[in-house]
């Protein structure tokens, strides 16, 4: 997902004089350094994942891998993703790429531990993708670039509320601090969600205001926008487990299409 959405962003950027070598780095390096900064919050979250049924048969948690061994491969991982795009990319890009896995790791990653606040905090780096990818394709950040951040930013409140739903009882045991965790009845999960959903709508219908797309973008971005508002007040009404699974499938399905549709309605204008 990261490497498709820095790549949207690339396209978008290049305004019909779309540079191959300069996208294959520009994800190659991307796509490096945030597997170093994942690989290193396995590392740091062994002993969360260790008690979760979800995560415990991961490789350090299964003891399938040793910790160090983690460790040296995510920082050896970052640290040359990083330098691949200051050489062969561009040193904003490559900052970017830093920011986002340092924001990750120093900031998000302990967060989990003490504030349910960590989702909106992760959602910062989360949003980072495109930003990456349009400086990768101008070596520079326009507002056309801070709207796709927005609506990836958006976008990942309601998905990490549902997945939160999900497994509470998981992240409970763990003692992670998530809404779902701390409020257990829903009720205050379904209002974000939902009003997450609602901001989302407009956010999402903005590249087509400012010339990044057409019309059928702008139509297919309410459609799906509307659906996935519909899910989120399904669980704001159920607050059951069943209604967070629909609506975390439905966000897995929104993102990607809405990138996809922007991209290929961008050559119509």
């Amino acid at each position: 997902m990261v490497v498709f959405a820095a790549a949207a962003a690339f396209y978008l950027a290049s305004a019909g004089h779309l540079d191959y070598i300069a996208l294959f780095h520009a994800l190659v390096g991307t796509a490096l350094s945030t597997g170093g900064a994942l690989s290193l919050n396995q590392a740091l979250e062994e002993d969360i994942d260790a008690l979760m049924e979800r995560t415990r048969l991961r490789p350090l948690p299964d003891q399938r891998l040793h910790r160090f061994d983690a460790l040296a491969f995510g920082v050896a991982l970052f640290i040359v993703g990083v330098i691949y795009l200051v050489l062969l990319v561009n040193p904003l890009t490559a900052f970017l790429c830093a920011l986002t896995g340092s924001t990750y790791l120093l900031i998000y990653t302990p967060l989990k531990r003490t504030s349910s606040w960590n989702s909106v905090v992760g959602a910062i780096p989360g949003a980072m993708p495109p930003v990456i990818g349009w400086a990768a394709a101008t070596d520079a950040v326009p507002a056309e670039g801070w709207i796709l951040f927005s609506i990836l930013f958006i976008w990942q409140i309601p998905h990490a509320l549902a997945i939160g739903m999900l497994y509470r009882d998981d992240f409970k045991a763990a003692g992670v601090r998530l809404l779902p965790v701390d409020e257990p009845d829903g009720k205050k999960t379904g209002f974000h969600v939902v009003n997450y959903c609602v901001a989302l709508i407009p956010i999402a219908m903005m590249p087509t205001l400012i010339g990044m797309a057409g019309h059928i973008y702008f139509f297919s971005s309410l459609f799906l926008g509307l659906m996935y508002l519909g899910w989120g007040i399904q669980l704001a009404r159920k607050r059951t487990v069943d209604s967070a699974r629909h609506l975390f499938w439905v966000s897995l399905i929104y993102l990607p299409l809405v990138l996809l549709i922007m991209v290929l309605d961008h050559g119509a204008l």
